[in-house]
């Protein structure tokens, strides 16, 4: 009877973490956001094509190694608070199971990557 419990108790928290809503795209600006007052722990990567077995171009972590230790080309980041001035990200439509969006830096550079539609939602 433990041993059921236990495993109803791991699926639980195992589906509720793989579906964690993180961010969210703003609908008239189309900016997408991480809250910085996030208590839950995550961890999202934007990846280079439509494709989670493709390059990782950007990371959303509550971990702190996961932050530290990325070598993603966009960064890791805990929030979007601490992307580096004037930099933005915003959507640009869905793309099946993800969706495109665009990495703008302060320079003006463009950078496409996509998203699990799963981390975000749009408001």
């Amino acid at each position: 009877m433990n041993k059921i419990l236990s495993l109803v108790l791991f699926l639980l928290v195992a589906s509720s973490a793989i579906g964690q809503v993180i961010g969210r795209v703003d609908k008239k600006t189309k900016e997408f956001s991480v809250p910085s007052e996030l208590t839950i722990e995550y961890t999202v990567f934007g990846y280079e094509f439509a494709n989670n077995t493709t390059r990782k171009m950007i990371c959303f972590s509550s971990n702190v190694n996961s932050v530290r230790g990325s070598t993603c080309p966009l960064g890791s980041y805990f929030d979007t608070d601490k992307l580096k001035s004037g930099d933005k990200i915003f959507y640009l439509g869905p793309v099946g199971p993800f969706a495109k969006m665009s990495f703008v830096s302060g320079a003006g550079k463009k950078t496409l990557f996509y998203l699990p539609k799963s981390s975000f939602t749009i408001k």
